[in-house]
């Protein structure tokens, strides 16, 4: 009984009250990501200048929100997203006269200041850092797996975009067999995974 109300409940957090009985929001699932993330404490980038190996490197954003790049020193990170990190460190070394037209470009390899959700039927439910490129596949795999109960190809994502909650149907099954494209997470997703109903 209990383990009937926590499913419940999980359910009409995730999906609302009729999104358990009925078919989600949509299952039209997005080709591309959109969201544009911003980093903070404890996440990781890389960055790579044209031509210049000793300029170039990884870099872990500190807890004042700032990095120390080489000859330059301090620069603050934090709230801004890949592309604005990189023209601050052109300007950097242009404005120190490091290099006259440095060509910068920002990676983001772990944001652990970002999360994504999984919930339901995996082994380890909980909340995981989004690394680059985390696919809903390698998200449910840190969650432990898929339970033999579960329900994959009736998967939910639930995903904040413009102000209003979306929720995408994903094929989980599917994607495992190679029959259809994998589904890249953005910050903040939630992946609820159902039990089947028998």
């Amino acid at each position: 009984m209990l383990r009937w109300w926590l499913a419940a409940a999980v359910c009409a957090a995730v999906l609302g009250v009729t999104g358990c009985a009925g078919k989600p929001a949509t299952t039209v699932l997005p080709s591309v990501t959109t969201t544009t993330s911003n980093l903070g404490p404890g996440d990781t980038f890389e960055v790579s200048v044209y031509g210049e190996a000793d300029l170039s490197g990884k870099h872990r954003v500190a807890e004042d929100g700032s990095i120390n790049f080489p000859l330059v020193g301090r620069i603050e990170v934090a709230g801004r997203g890949a592309a604005e990190i990189a023209k601050l460190i052109e300007t950097a070394l242009r404005d120190r006269k490091l290099l006259r037209e440095p060509n910068v470009s920002v990676f983001l390899l772990e944001q652990t200041s970002a999360q994504v959700s999984v919930v339901g039927a995996v082994n380890k439910p909980g909340s995981y850092p989004l690394t680059r490129g985390l696919t809903i596949i390698e998200a449910i795999s840190a969650a432990g797996g898929l339970t033999p109960l579960a329900s994959g190809d009736n998967t939910i994502v639930t995903r904040k975009a413009d102000g209003a909650l979306k929720r995408f149907q994903v094929p989980v099954d599917a994607i495992s067999e190679g029959r259809a494209n994998d589904f890249r997470l953005e910050p903040g997703d939630i992946v609820f995974v159902p039990e089947r109903i028998f």
